[in-house]
């Protein structure tokens, strides 16, 4: 499970770095008004900050069928793999997003969107 729980850490962590690109790409960032001068934001760091936004929204479903799948469980070598998956699809959702490759980038998504409903699928099966 440790492999898991290291996934939602990474997960966790991610769009920090995603945020801290697409804020020091950028000549002029201000730090008493972030919001403001991420929106002002062009090009790739404005992609990292879209980037960013959407790994914050993607954690919480990821973080809640890693424990669901766990309580339930399912086997440790299912969720290390869909919870390994999930980290490698939204690694490449950065790169794609930042790189501006938006087919690859709505692909790799759903690779992320499917490693968590088949954790929850997992979930629901054993219970």
């Amino acid at each position: 499970m440790a492999v898991a729980y290291s996934c939602l850490l990474i997960a966790a962590v991610m769009p920090f770095f995603l945020a801290g690109y697409a804020k020091f790409s950028s000549k002029g960032y201000d730090n008493s008004a972030p919001r403001e001068f991420l929106e002002k934001l062009q090009g790739r760091a404005k992609r990292a900050h879209y980037a960013q936004l959407n790994s914050f929204e993607a954690f919480p479903a990821f973080a809640v069928a890693v424990i669901i799948a766990h309580l339930a469980a399912v086997t440790q070598s299912h969720i290390t793999t869909l919870a390994v998956s999930f980290v490698i699809f939204r690694l490449l959702y950065g790169i794609c997003y930042i790189a501006d490759k938006h087919i690859f980038r709505s692909i790799v998504w759903f690779g992320g969107l499917f490693c968590v409903v088949s954790l929850f699928i997992a979930a629901i099966l054993r219970s």
